[in-house]
């Protein structure tokens, strides 16, 4: 009641309505008003308490601790952030497969792999300082860190591996082979002019060894091939325009055989030279692509690398499983061809011959091929220079 209605109220006592408050009848009904409030504020006092739900809740009831529990884990989610980055070799050149460890305060430590792009990502990161820790085979290890803000994307400067100064043998285990997958399906990818399959080449210097399962499927995606076809038939309709192996004949009869001489001199080819001497002799059987250097330094290396390759220990050897898978595939062939065309002289002949067409491949893997191959690392590399 404020100052003026208590005034109001002691004049009306005391004032000219006195005498009626003192009257009897006036005191009865004032006795009756008094009961009757007190009656009144006793049956309020005996009302049950509110049921929730009913629409009477008071206003002091707590509220349950779920929805709080509830809308602290939301406030938290809003408050996470993500931290992404690219991992690099020396030369600039993207690094897959890299284990990048995130290492905060207050949280587990968690792992991801760099993906082809050599990117990695960690989404749901608490804010604060965090560390990260990259590392590979035959690298040394790098780290870096960084402050995360509430609900930020921290992107970190990219990270250079340098190789290491001692390298040892390389075992190829579950995280090995799992990288070696990754690296093929990288491969699988280079079609020259979009088209073509050129599927052992590596624009990796530092590729994992492929595990003897790895380079028979290799193989075998090559000889069944779509475009292996093609290149076949018409290699055999070359043949057949020229009259080789004219004891085959001309015709449909002719170019079935002559057909069938090419594709089966691809597969024994491939899956003796490609899959079991390499597999054998734990060779790699992959030109790997140079890409630096001068040129002259350059095709020197296109040239070597027809007779010598990678082990699968890291280390250059000469290519006996290449050498040896060629000589098989011409001892087989001495079955289907006509007999003025077999014999040994012509398989080492041949040989030769094919290791002289291996060094000009290669030169035009190291030249030519890259420039009409799209979507490989060397091109999303060059287009980072300034």
């Amino acid at each position: 009641m404020n100052q003026s209605n208590k005034g109001l109220s002691k004049n009306w006592l005391s004032g000219k309505y006195g005498n009626r408050l003192c009257s009897p009848s006036c005191l009865l009904w004032l006795t009756l008003a008094v009961l009757l409030c007190a009656c009144s504020t006793w049956g309020q006092s005996q009302k049950p308490a509110s049921v929730p739900g009913d629409g009477s809740a008071q206003p002091n009831t707590p509220l349950p601790d779920a929805p709080a529990a509830t809308v602290e884990q939301q406030s938290v989610q809003r408050s996470t952030g993500e931290v992404t980055g690219t991992v690099l070799d020396q030369t600039g050149a993207v690094v897959a497969g890299a284990r990048v460890t995130l290492t905060s305060e207050g949280n587990p430590n968690r792992e991801a792999l760099s993906g082809n792009d050599g990117q990695f990502s960690f989404a749901n990161v608490a804010p604060g300082t965090f560390q990260l820790t990259v590392g590979l085979s035959g690298f040394t290890t790098q780290k870096a860190s960084g402050i995360l803000t509430p609900a930020g994307v921290y992107i970190v400067p990219p990270i250079a591996l340098s190789v290491a100064t001692e390298i040892t043998e390389v075992h190829v285990g579950p995280q090995s082979t799992e990288l070696a997958e990754e690296q093929i399906k990288e491969q699988e990818k280079q079609r020259v002019l979009g088209v073509i399959p050129n599927f052992y080449v590596s624009y990796i210097p530092d590729a994992v060894p492929l595990t003897p399962k790895q380079k028979f499927e290799l193989a075998w995606k090559t000889t069944i091939d779509p475009v292996t076809f093609l290149i076949v038939g018409a290699t055999a309709g070359l043949q057949q325009a020229q009259n080789s192996f004219s004891e085959y004949g001309q015709g449909a009869q002719g170019y079935g055989k002559r057909y069938g001489a090419n594709y089966a001199d691809t597969v024994t080819g491939t899956f003796l030279g490609d899959a079991l001497f390499p597999s054998l002799m734990k060779q790699d059987p992959r030109y790997f692509y140079k890409g630096t250097g001068s040129i002259r330094s350059r095709l020197l290396y296109a040239i070597a690398m027809s007779v010598i390759c990678r082990g699968d220990n890291g280390h250059w050897q000469v290519y006996y499983s290449g050498i040896l898978g060629g000589l098989a595939a011409g001892g087989i062939s001495n079955v289907y061809y006509p007999p003025k065309d077999r014999g040994a002289g012509l398989v080492f002949e041949n040989e030769i011959i094919g290791i002289g067409g291996a060094a000009a491949s290669n030169i035009i893997q190291e030249f030519i091929v890259p420039k009409l191959t799209p979507n490989l690392p060397i091109h999303r590399i060059t287009s980072k220079q300034p």
